[in-house]
């Protein structure tokens, strides 16, 4: 097949950000597919052409950032909607994909896949307008129902959707019955985090003279709106009151990354219990989950929140370590299962850390625990698992589309 693939925020390992789309490109080309990605260089660089691993990728100048007002972040997507249809209409296809956020992504795919007369299939990572209307992001009575009708509109003229969770698949049926929905969540990279070696771990914490043989919790990611990480801060307060040899560690970027920090310092934690680093590459992320003794994943108390796929979670199963998490929902339910990590009290950030502090010390747990974690990645969310299924939507889509086309 010829596919183009639509993603405003497409990432390789050597940028900071999922590489879920860089994955299963790559792994269509392999599979002898031809990919086209559409995407956007969000540091403002110039339009170009690259390849990566066999995938061509068409770069568009669009700056973005979390830290840009609601109508400038709107003005990108807007900018990319037009410069993603123009492309897209331009290139030979059998098949349109396109993945959100945001949800916008879905006009160039529709247009140019009516165009080509081809089949469309959308990807939903983030269950939009309900998510934003949710947690008050979206107030305007006329926005909502046009971000409503951007939703009907995507799911109508998808020939099948891809939702990253039970509770996302579940949104989009609930919009738009008939559609064909499958849920296929973010991956562990086990290749990727399971390659770092022993020696290399010992000199991360050799290097870092805060950590030394010190347990450690780490949270990787975005620090935003949705996140509230100024939760493992107040839970870390209780763990050096309980225990001062216990060390946390941030790595990420985002609106909060200021207001986290100043928190961090009026309790007289930075940089002696908390310590934070700006964004590093994906590449960079194995060692540091490695000379972990857990990692961690946080939303807001908003019931929306639940549904994610964050792409911290597979990360920690994928370098089979245990993940504390303080949301319910599916992935709660699987660390429940599992005993892969542990469920947090969310309105109870002391409480959270008193258990943190008990299980970073508990080695007979965290054995178990990280063993737990290692099979959930192995034998439910595997990379190449994953993408079996996710290539099976694609032909599937592009046999159906043929089928109406003959008749």
């Amino acid at each position: 097949m010829r596919i183009v693939y639509i993603h405003q925020y497409y990432c390789n390992p050597g940028m900071t950000g999922g590489i879920r789309s860089y994955e299963q490109a790559r792994r269509l080309v392999a599979r002898g597919h031809r990919v086209d990605v559409i995407t956007t260089d969000i540091d403002g660089g110039g339009r170009r052409v690259t390849r990566d691993e066999g995938v061509t990728v068409h770069w568009y100048p669009i700056p973005y950032s979390n830290h840009m007002s609601y109508a400038r972040r709107l003005r990108a997507f807007a900018e990319f909607m037009v410069l993603a249809a123009a492309k897209a209409a331009r290139l030979k296809a059998d098949l349109v994909f396109a993945t959100s956020t945001p949800l916008t992504v879905a006009v160039p795919g529709v247009l140019a896949a009516k165009l080509r007369r081809v089949p469309f299939v959308f990807e939903v990572r983030d269950l939009w307008p309900e998510v934003p209307i949710e947690m008050g992001a979206l107030r305007n009575p006329i926005a909502r129902r046009l971000a409503c009708g951007l939703a009907n509109f995507a799911y109508r003229n998808a020939a099948e959707v891809v939702a990253l969770s039970p509770g996302m698949a579940a949104g989009v049926t609930a919009r738009r019955p008939p559609t064909r929905t499958t849920m296929i969540p973010n991956a562990a990279d086990i290749e990727l985090f399971s390659a770092v070696r022993p020696a290399a771990v010992r000199a991360f914490r050799a290097e870092h003279r805060w950590l030394g043989d010190r347990p450690l919790i780490v949270y990787t990611g975005a620090l935003g709106a949705v996140n509230g990480v100024e939760y493992l801060v107040r839970a870390a307060r209780r763990m050096r009151e309980l225990d001062p040899g216990l060390q946390v560690l941030i790595v990420g970027h985002g609106r909060e990354w200021e207001s986290t920090k100043d928190l961090a310092a009026s309790h007289g934690l930075l940089d002696t219990t908390v310590h934070m680093w700006e964004k590093v590459p994906k590449a960079d992320l194995p060692v540091i989950l490695a000379a972990s003794t857990m990692s961690s994943s946080f939303v807001r108390p908003i019931r929306a929140l639940w549904d994610n796929s964050a792409n911290k979670f597979f990360d920690a199963l994928a370098a089979s370590r245990p993940i504390a998490i303080n949301y319910g929902g599916w992935q709660a339910d699987l660390l429940s299962e599992s005993g892969a990590g542990l469920v947090l009290d969310p309105a109870d950030a002391e409480e959270a850390g008193k258990l943190l502090a008990d299980r970073l010390r508990d080695d007979d747990w965290l054995r178990r625990a990280r063993d737990a974690a290692h099979r959930l990645a192995v034998e439910r969310f595997s990379r190449d698992l994953l993408f079996d299924q996710f290539e099976t939507v694609l032909t599937r889509a592009y046999a159906g589309g043929k089928s109406v086309g003959a008749a």
